[in-house]
């Protein structure tokens, strides 16, 4: 055998063996040692698909068990895989975790028919699956999902949600709104000239919101944003008005469930502060606990990956538990397993 074909051979055995150590990370990274089966769950008139994921190797149940509720977009039950560390940390606590599609017209909804989505898919998994604890339910939400959580604890019945863990969620979306135009401008390097444009123009939307603009008067309005659809004003029509503060202090009256708030310190979208002292002031004392993680953003992944689509991509695929920052896992685990009752024997 030539010189020239055994390198070429032994170059072709270096790749495939590179190549298929690096399909046995990946695999191993995606492994989470969770049992998933599909269901279909009906909430709010709609039939949506969803996936229920209990934890391996741990018996039949019942198990305690976590809802999700997204934010803002479209998403599905999986959120592209983002979910799954989650799920593997819930489960390390022994606790199955539940998570719908969102809707096909979920612009079409308010927060009260997510909240009335949500309240059905508690009742879905407390009535008709065995595997799980109808005792030990309770909620994890994002973003957007600020204005439903309340809402589903207050009117839940009886047993009722029994923990909280709220990721990023604001109390007023005006004031929101505001927060996040002001601190995007703050990272832009915005001066003061070109921010109070931006406010008067805000303010000029927040007019034709107020009294029930048509569409077609926001795109005349010069402050336009001509990549806002007719369907996504619709839903900020239907939405702006949106205060958790009245539903916050309902969930003081359904007694002491535990919350766990948690928001990133670089955060664009949610002033966190604020958040935290109306849960502090609306809610039973000793019921909140509250983490800050320093290097996050408000999708609660570490800053420097959201901010380089190819870091974050690459992550995402050989290292996935490592796009959150550090303790970010482990603390929800945690409080989990402190929960009254502690975890899943």
């Amino acid at each position: 055998m030539s010189r020239t074909l055994r390198t070429a051979l032994l170059l072709l055995l270096t790749t495939a063996l590179l190549a298929a150590g690096l399909a046995g990370l990946v695999l191993w990274q995606h492994d989470y040692g969770l049992r998933e089966e599909r269901v279909t769950v009906p909430a709010a008139g709609h039939d949506l698909p969803g996936v229920l994921a209990t934890p391996a190797g741990k018996g039949p149940g019942p198990f305690p068990l976590v809802v999700l509720v997204h934010g803002d977009g479209e998403v599905d039950a999986t959120h592209d895989g983002f979910y799954r560390p989650y799920w593997e940390a819930f489960a390390r606590a022994g606790y199955a975790s539940l998570s719908l599609d969102k809707p096909a017209d979920w612009l079409g909804q308010t927060m009260d028919d997510r909240a009335r989505e949500t309240t059905d898919a508690l009742a879905w998994a407390a009535r008709t699956r065995p595997e799980i604890d109808a005792a030990r339910i309770g909620l994890w939400g994002a973003s957007q999902a600020g204005w439903v959580l309340p809402k589903v604890v207050a009117r839940a019945p009886e047993p009722g949600v029994r923990f909280v863990i709220a990721v990023g969620t604001a109390v007023n979306w005006e004031r929101q709104g505001e927060y996040n135009l002001r601190a995007e401008l703050r990272a832009a390097g915005a001066g003061a000239e070109r921010t109070a444009a931006a406010l008067r123009t805000r303010e000029e939307t927040l007019a034709l919101l107020r009294r029930g603009a048509a569409y077609e008067e926001y795109r005349a309005s010069p402050g336009a944003d001509r990549e806002l659809t007719a369907e996504r004003w619709s839903f900020i029509s239907r939405n702006h008005t949106a205060d958790a503060t009245a539903d916050l202090r309902a969930m003081r009256a359904r007694g002491a469930v535990p919350v766990l708030l948690i928001s990133g310190a670089d955060d664009l979208n949610v002033d966190g502060a604020e958040t935290e002292a109306a849960y502090r002031s609306l809610l039973a004392p000793g019921t909140l606990t509250v983490r800050r993680y320093p290097g996050a953003s408000h999708s609660l992944l570490r800053t420097p990956l959201e901010r380089s689509s190819w870091r974050l991509s690459l992550t995402a695929v050989f290292a996935p538990r490592a796009l959150f920052p550090p303790g970010l896992l482990a603390d929800q685990e945690r409080f989990l397993r402190e929960l009254p009752g502690g975890s899943w024997r």
